[in-house]
C-alpha cells in the first residue's frame, strides 16, 4: 500500500496525486492520509508535504517527480 500524505488546499499535493495515479500503473491501493487529523503528522510532515511512502522508501515534497515515484514505485 502507497500512503500520500496530504492535506486540503494544497496545489502541490493535487500535482503530486496526479503524478502518483498516473504512475501507479500496476494499481497499488493508495491511502491518502490527512496530516491535520493529527498532531504528530502534522508536527512531522508540516513543511514538506507532499509524503508519498510505499515499502521502506518514501519521497518528499519537492523530490516529487517523474522519475523518483517511477523508481520508488519499481521497489
Amino acid at each position: 500500500m502507497i500512503r500520500f500524505y496530504t492535506k486540503n488546499n494544497c496545489p502541490l499535493c493535487e500535482e503530486a496525486k496526479a503524478l502518483l495515479d498516473a504512475l501507479n500503473t500496476n494499481n497499488i491501493l493508495i491511502e491518502e492520509i490527512d496530516i491535520y487529523q493529527s498532531d504528530t503528522l502534522l508536527e512531522k510532515y508540516q513543511l514538506i508535504i507532499p509524503v508519498i511512502a510505499y515499502k521502506e522508501k518514501v519521497v518528499y515534497g519537492n523530490e516529487i517527480n517523474i522519475e523518483n515515484i517511477s523508481t520508488l514505485l519499481s521497489e
